[in-house]
């Protein structure tokens, strides 16, 4: 199941059910299968806050995926900071939502083991990426579910 939480914001308007669809497609395309993933959308100061209290790293950032994975079966709480979404969108010059789609489906290419420590992985993660934000526009984006 995959949950939508917000905290200290209100939630972002997201057609859910299209969303988890595409989530666990792409989760498949990678061999995983979708168990109890939770989206907590924050603001700035919750994600630092997070980011002090759970990784010892004292800065903003945009995404943090804590992973509970049981084998094939993907499970975590990952966090998106809306306000960093909304500036990153303005940076590269993208929609608001097109920019959280990208970062949601980041979380889950983490969980599906792409790490994006090294140039060669954030290269590999930024394709991936691409790839699920084009199936989203190409199968998901029309659909009224």
């Amino acid at each position: 199941m995959i949950h939508y939480y917000s905290e200290n914001i209100p939630q972002p308007k997201l057609r859910k059910r299209l969303i988890s669809a595409w989530i666990k497609e792409v989760a498949q395309l990678h061999g995983k299968t979708t168990g109890e993933i939770s989206y907590i959308f924050c603001d700035d100061e919750k994600i630092l806050e997070v980011n002090r209290q759970y990784l010892q790293h004292d800065y903003y950032t945009d995404i943090i995926t804590f992973d509970d994975n049981e084998g094939d079966k993907i499970n975590g709480d990952i966090f998106i900071s809306l306000d960093t979404v909304a500036d990153n969108a303005k940076e590269f010059d993208v929609t608001f939502e097109n920019e959280l789609h990208r970062v949601m489906i980041h979380g889950i290419l983490h969980l599906c083991g792409q790490d994006d420590h090294s140039k060669e992985e954030r290269a590999e993660m930024i394709r991936k990426e691409n790839e699920a934000l084009s199936l989203f526009s190409s199968k998901y984006a029309l659909l009224n579910v």
